[in-house]
């Protein structure tokens, strides 16, 4: 398979415009577009099983992707976690997607913590059709970052992140690109509370997220900008207790990307003065700071406030536990159909001892001949109080 044919059908199903030609009328479609949309793609089994959401969720090793400031609530001193989700199995087998978090809390009061993670997303090997040249494009990014209680109910956290993407190559043996980088942040918060209701202490918390802010990233030497999928996240997260060792947890997260919708020709009226209204429109989109996409990205819809709404994904899911130990979850994730048309159901389970947690999710797509269903995701977790008591320190 050549390089074009991985690189679309990657970034096609992280938009899943693939599906979205068989689900409306295409004068409709008009997804959100960026680069390095594989930032997007859930590490973990267990946010994953939910339907990716953990915004509000109980913090745990992966929180650095989805919530970082909920790491100085975590329980444990610290914990590592490995994931690995093989991508796009329905259509080849050597895309896959590796991921290592972790954090350690600092201090004898815990409440502060430094987390980081290394993300990996390789699209195989593949064939160059202009040199014959067999490549390996990737995708990855490393960062770090610090989170910390500022009240007993209330906490914050910053990432500082790295992001290289190696996508394309030149015509020839001598004009090779060499890849793009850019740099972000992301800011978080995290509200939790334990509410009395009937005889039962339960547990009630908020989360936010606004992630990949910063630089654009250029491609093909600084000649095709694109936006980094910059995205807000807010979710909440309602655990009560079933009976003794027995608990349940309901989720819900939303997502809209801060991202500026490009311009599209159809918006415009025919002829020689709408191509110069689309061509000047265009022209400003493509060099529009980050920072000013992010306001713009709230009210440029063509679609008005109505179009806007439908840029917000939903994410509902479940989590049962079983002393801590035993975990079944399931959840659903809604994308609109004009903005990428992403939806499944997603099942997993979860398995717990002192030591190490071992967590996979299934996910099952709503369309048929989706490439996205029956993706697969593995988390391996140790804990590091575990290894402490295993070694008797």
């Amino acid at each position: 398979m050549n390089i074009a044919t991985k690189i679309f059908l990657s970034c096609a199903a992280a938009l899943a415009a693939v599906t979205a030609a068989t689900a409306q009328d295409k004068n409709d479609f008009n997804p959100i577009t960026t680069g390095v949309t594989s930032l997007g793609i859930a590490p973990d089994a267990r946010g994953a099983s939910m339907g990716d959401l953990g915004a509000a969720t109980e913090p745990d090793a992966n929180s650095q992707y989805w919530n970082p400031s909920k790491y100085a609530f975590a329980y444990s001193r610290g914990a590592v976690s490995l994931n690995y989700t093989p991508w796009l199995r329905n259509l080849v087998n050597d895309i896959f997607l590796a991921d290592l978090s972790g954090y350690w809390k600092l201090g004898a009061d815990d409440n502060q913590a430094i987390s980081a993670s290394l993300r990996y997303f390789s699209l195989g090997e593949v064939v160059s059709s202009n040199t014959d040249r067999t490549l390996n494009p990737y995708e990855m990014s490393v960062d770090v970052g610090y989170s910390r209680k500022l009240s007993e109910k209330f906490s914050m956290g910053i990432v500082l992140r790295y992001i290289y993407s190696d996508l394309g190559f030149g015509a020839s043996e001598v004009d090779q690109s060499t890849g793009a980088s850019a740099f972000s942040a992301d800011i978080s918060g995290y509200y939790t509370t334990y509410p009395i209701i009937g005889r039962n202490e339960c547990q009630w918390s908020w989360g936010w997220d606004i992630s990949n802010i910063g630089s654009k990233v250029n491609f093909n030497n600084g000649d095709n900008p694109a936006f980094l999928p910059t995205n807000m996240r807010i979710g909440t997260s309602f655990t009560f207790p079933l009976a003794d060792y027995h608990n349940l947890s309901l989720n819900l997260d939303l997502n809209k990307l801060l991202v500026p919708a490009m311009p599209r020709r159809d918006d415009y009226d025919k002829g020689s003065e709408g191509e110069k209204e689309w061509a000047r429109a265009y022209d400003d989109w493509q060099n529009m700071s980050p920072i000013t996409g992010i306001f713009k990205s709230f009210s440029d819809a063509p679609g008005g406030f109505k179009e806007e709404l439908r840029e917000i994904s939903c994410s509902l899911g479940a989590e049962y536990s079983y002393n801590q130990q035993f975990f079944l979850r399931g959840g659903y994730f809604y994308q609109h159909p004009s903005k990428g048309n992403i939806q499944y159901f997603a099942i997993g389970a979860g398995f717990a001892l002192n030591v190490l947690r071992l967590d996979a999710s299934y996910m099952i797509a709503t369309e048929q001949n989706s490439p996205l269903d029956q993706t697969l995701r593995f988390s391996l977790t140790f804990d590091m109080d575990g290894l402490k008591e295993i070694f008797g320190q």
